[in-house]
């Protein structure tokens, strides 16, 4: 905190030709909240506190204005998410649904993991890749001793790495495919307001490619030692006769869960938005008694929610203020007199790819998706040409545990090691940026950016 507060005093004594009062002191906010954010000195909720009270005192914008993020729909679709994922959980109907892709796929270990990246990948698209790689964790924890690997934990399973670490990265990947994927994609959706639908034209299939891509190279990097789930299909059948049939409450929550999904794929029809269709598909879980209030105040992280509004407060002052095209100006200086579009693409991305791994993902789209719109709109490109690929790049989270909490979590298994991470992380990213800007620059994608 004091090199927070000292790095936005020299922020203040540096001068800034031709950027207002407000403006200088919002790079000085930002600067200071970056700092604050990435040392997670105190928690982000209550940085994001600090920056709504201090925009007031210090002349950066009335309290009216710096509260402004908490009256942004895509809080409530956060709000939506975080609770229908709550409803996912509790009603076992996740559990079910990776019993039933394992006997369909098959008790391979290159079949195990295909079920482990699309499994968490598929269910990342539509609820917080946190919540769905800690969803399934258990359940991967149990497959892995069922091919007969013992002591996973002491860190010399092969296919054990490949299944934690295939749950991480597809919870990631999952998450380019639609607009509630990630918090970075509800960033960039909040600037420039790309409808649900669009967003899956190019989500998916970057979703899709990417998880492909995660299952080959895991399974060719870490090539598994076993060589198929002792007692094969019997085990998995026993598993889920153990299970029963579907209970009345997972056949609600699958129709609740399929009834929303196809609220928001049909928004172009219905008129609805999409921030509203999460309300429904929350407050539809809480009437058919899935859920009740406890379970909503436990499942939905709401300092979370807070730090999002601050964030996106941030992101308001530095548009409003000017900061934001003072700041652009000089990148655009740096690139030359004429970039290209793939350069910028590329810069950002680079950029955006190398501070996510030690800050988080959240707070820089709060930071680059403001910037990165500015830009879009200078040089009369469509609004999400480079706030889409900065968003993804954010989420680009693959070389080390810092860089997000599902990382994180897979190194606290003790199956793998950070230089395993670091090995299969590197080119994963090399590959997310290639992959990504060839799809975004495709027919197909231009019409979806805005």
């Amino acid at each position: 905190m004091p090199l927070a507060i000292i790095a936005f005093i020299v922020i203040m004594l540096i001068p800034m030709n031709g950027l207002s009062y407000p403006g200088h002191a919002a790079i000085a906010l930002l600067v200071f909240a970056v700092i604050m954010w990435a040392t997670e000195a105190v928690h982000l909720a209550v940085t994001s506190l600090i920056l709504l009270f201090i925009q007031p005192i210090i002349g950066v914008a009335s309290f009216d204005d710096a509260v402004i993020g908490f009256a942004n729909p895509i809080i409530f679709l956060m709000i939506g998410g975080f609770i229908i994922a709550e409803a996912i959980r509790k009603s076992g109907l996740a559990t079910r649904l990776t019993y039933v892709m394992l006997n369909k796929f098959g008790t391979t270990p290159d079949r195990s993991i295909f079920v482990a990246v699309f499994s968490t990948g598929i269910l990342s698209a539509w609820i917080e890749n946190v919540v769905a790689f800690a969803m399934l964790l258990p359940i991967i924890k149990e497959i892995i001793p069922l091919m007969g690997v013992d002591d996973p934990e002491k860190g010399k399973s092969n296919f054990a790495k490949a299944m934690v670490l295939g749950a991480s990265y597809g919870s990631l990947a999952g998450g380019f495919g639609t607009e509630i994927g990630t918090a970075p994609n509800l960033m960039a959706a909040a600037y420039t307001n790309i409808p649900f639908a669009d967003w899956m034209i190019f989500g998916f299939p970057l979703a899709i490619i990417m998880m492909l891509i995660i299952w080959k190279l895991l399974g060719r990097m870490f090539k598994p030692e076993v060589k198929g789930i002792v007692g094969g299909a019997e085990t998995i059948t026993n598993k889920l006769e153990s299970l029963g049939p579907m209970t009345g409450v997972e056949k609600k929550s699958l129709i609740i869960l399929l009834f929303t999904i196809g609220l928001w794929v049909t928004t172009g029809f219905t008129g609805l938005n999409s921030y509203s269709i999460a309300l429904i598909g929350a407050v539809l879980f809480f009437i058919f008694k899935i859920l009740d209030w406890k379970d909503a105040q436990n499942g939905v992280d709401w300092g979370l929610i807070v730090f999002f509004g601050g964030a996106l407060s941030l992101g308001a002052a530095l548009l409003q203020t000017g900061a934001a095209n003072w700041l652009i100006s000089d990148i655009v200086a740096m690139l030359g007199s004429n970039p290209s579009t793939i350069l910028i693409m590329v810069v950002l991305m680079i950029i955006a790819v190398l501070i996510t791994q030690v800050m988080s993902n959240i707070a820089l789209s709060a930071i680059l998706v403001p910037l990165s719109v500015t830009l879009a709109i200078a040089q009369n490109q469509p609004v999400g040409t480079y706030a889409v690929p900065v968003a993804i790049a954010c989420s680009l989270s693959f070389m080390l545990p810092m860089a997000d909490p599902t990382v994180a979590m897979a190194y606290g298994t003790g199956y793998v090691k950070i230089k395993e991470i670091l090995k299969a992380g590197v080119p994963l990213v090399i590959i997310g940026i290639i992959v990504t800007i060839i799809i975004l620059l495709s027919p197909l994608a231009k019409p979806a950016l805005g």
